[in-house]
């Protein structure tokens, strides 16, 4: 349930913060949070990469919930995403994978025909994954309403690439090919995905997330075109059945499908750094809600670089209900933390109201 706004007189947390902009609702100052945030750059989640590997750290709810709530403490953002891999859902569908550092989601027998999708199960998420549930009831305990909880997933054309391609790729024309040659197999892989992104996506939300973020990482390999007839309704069919908690719709490379993914759905949708912040809110609409969108890598160029992004980012944005502020994409490994609690400090002192 999103908490009501607090009056005047109260002070504003994050988690108040974050849920007022997720509501159009104008809060105190622009509420900040980071895509990979938790990890990848902070000297005690690499200790803890030494003893675990990224899918133990994600399985294990103890230490799930000890990686995500490190940023909220080292940054100071207003809300914690949980650590999880987009790969999550799809091993008890019957997928055999691993998570190879410095490479990514390796599957080991991609899907290459119509039987192979038919084989794919579909999941119960409590039963399946329920460890990711688990991990949610304990940062939201641990918070207390301090900070907001954002649960995810990937999106179904990003499953699908990698169920297909069978690892990342530049392109995914593996992934493509398949999609233009077996349409009917296409469509029913996609299908079952989206089936399963929903029942993820309400168990999160049930388990306590505040809102959730639907990753199409490689979406931007498609054409508007593309994009309308093999995606895009399957997409729409997700957003249609979440319930219980704003939807964030993010995808990378995305300039070409602005108005489509628009229309496919989200309560907020994302933006990466490739376009303009003022322009993409004006395509998408004043009614909705924009996140985004700091060039990630502005912060390996130091702080004045990061400074003057941060600055345009938030003159783009003109103070509208609405925007959260969040990187173009993830925190890169390199970054110093120092810089991103900087970078929250500057966002929320030049947008107090």
């Amino acid at each position: 349930m999103i908490p009501t706004a607090p009056s005047q007189t109260t002070t504003w947390t994050g988690e108040a913060r974050f849920c007022a902009a997720l509501e159009l609702e104008q809060p105190d100052r622009t509420p900040v949070w980071f895509m990979r945030q938790a990890g990848r750059c902070l000297a005690d989640y690499r200790a803890l990469r030494e003893r675990h590997d990224i899918l133990t750290l994600a399985k294990t709810p103890e230490l799930c919930a000890q990686v995500t709530l490190m940023p909220v403490e080292a940054f100071g953002v207003d809300a914690a995403v949980l650590f999880a891999d987009i790969m999550l859902p799809l091993e008890p569908m019957g997928v055999s994978l691993e998570i190879q550092p410095d490479v990514g989601p390796i599957i080991h027998r991609p899907i290459r025909s119509r039987s192979d999708v038919d084989a794919l199960r579909l999941i119960e998420p409590e039963h399946d994954v329920g460890f990711v549930m688990d991990a949610i009831r304990l940062v939201r305990r641990e918070l207390d309403g301090r900070q907001a909880v954002i649960g995810f997933s990937g999106s179904p054309f990003t499953l699908a690439c990698y169920l297909v391609e069978g690892r990342p790729s530049r392109d995914y024309a593996i992934a493509k090919a398949f999609m233009y040659r077996e349409p009917d197999a296409w469509n029913a892989l996609m299908e079952k995905l989206a089936t399963v992104v929903i029942r993820y996506l309400n168990a999160q939300i049930d388990a306590g997330a505040q809102a959730v973020q639907l990753f199409d990482s490689w979406v931007g390999a498609l054409s508007p075109s593309d994009y309308a007839r093999y995606v895009q309704p399957h997409v729409a069919r997700i957003f249609r059945a979440v319930r219980g908690a704003p939807t964030i719709h993010f995808g990378t490379n995305t300039a070409a499908l602005l108005e489509s993914m628009t229309a496919a759905g989200g309560d907020l949708i994302g933006v990466d750094h490739r376009q303009s912040l003022d322009r993409a809110w004006e395509r998408i609409g004043f009614d909705r809600g924009i996140q985004g969108n700091l060039d990630a890598t502005r912060l390996l160029a130091g702080w004045e670089a990061t400074e003057d992004g941060a600055r345009d980012v938030l003159r783009r944005a003109a103070s509208r209900p609405g925007h959260i502020f969040n990187l173009g994409h993830g925190v890169q490994p390199e970054t110093d933390p120092d810089l991103l609690r900087r970078l929250v400090e500057l966002v929320h002192a030049e947008s107090e109201r």
